[in-house]
């Protein structure tokens, strides 16, 4: 089956395996435009093909996504309609994820930031290169974690941990995050892919119906606790994109870079 995809999300073949891949290396697979309509519509486009029976989700070169590139999201500042669009994207991102019939393990080979972080833990199983970090800093740059930390943390590890990460956007070193339930285990610096390509072929050989109802059964509980909270706390995220504490802080961030 081919897909329809832009060049920054890359689909391959490993047998019944489909491996996505966040292809903007040259910036640490940032976000833009692109990269997230993209994401959001390769969903569906995997649950269509026949010989899928499980995915592995991962980012090209070393790192696995650094978040929203900077300067998307002055055009989402700048530009209503792509903010209004950006917004409807990243609520069927959790929508497609959480309700994907096939098993999700994600690759975490290199930081797993804002996007990366929110979209690494919507996965099924999670492995985490020992190199590797989670962080969600939404707060600090003046937005709500809307669309990951504040929906799926808090059925993951403690309210009061997942409140002090994602309040401080401190970095979860690798073995921290599998201490606190935010990932299922280390693996060796440079070996994510393989390892999670390993585990996504032993689950396309057991028996498809009984895993994907299985996985349906358990993501029920994720679905519940979203019901309501994703539409107000997307709406939140919306009213902070245009906040001057989010204003400021672009700004600043840009004026680093172009100095």
């Amino acid at each position: 089956m081919s897909y329809d995809v832009p060049e920054e999300v890359r689909v391959e073949s490993d047998g019944p395996v489909r491996i996505v891949t966040l292809n903007r290396p040259e910036i640490f697979n940032a976000v833009n435009k692109s990269l997230h309509e993209g994401f959001c519509w390769i969903w569906p486009q995997l649950e269509r093909d026949p010989e899928a029976r499980a995915i592995v989700l991962t980012g090209a070169g070393k790192a696995f996504s650094a978040g929203g590139d900077l300067a998307w999201q002055r055009e989402l500042i700048e530009r209503k309609e792509l903010h209004r669009s950006g917004m409807q994207e990243a609520r069927k991102i959790v929508k497609h994820m959480v309700e994907c019939r096939l098993p999700i393990v994600a690759a975490v080979n290199g930081p797993a930031v804002g996007f990366g972080c929110s979209v690494a833990l919507l996965c099924d199983i999670v492995l985490i290169a020992e190199n590797a970090f989670l962080m969600d800093p939404h707060v600090g740059v003046g937005l709500v974690a809307a669309d990951g930390g504040a929906l799926a943390w808090p059925l993951m590890t403690s309210i009061l941990r997942a409140k002090e990460y994602l309040f401080l956007g401190r970095r979860i070193p690798a073995e921290d995050a599998v201490a606190m339930g935010l990932a299922n285990r280390v693996v060796a610096k440079g070996t994510a892919l393989d390892e999670a390509l390993k585990l996504a072929h032993e689950l396309a050989e057991l028996p498809s119906q009984a895993l994907q109802d299985t996985k349906r059964a358990l993501n029920l509980h994720l679905e519940r606790a979203f019901s309501g909270l994703l539409e107000y706390a997307i709406s939140a995220e919306t009213e902070a994109m245009n906040s001057a504490d989010h204003l400021e802080q672009v700004k600043k961030f840009l004026d680093e870079q172009d100095s």
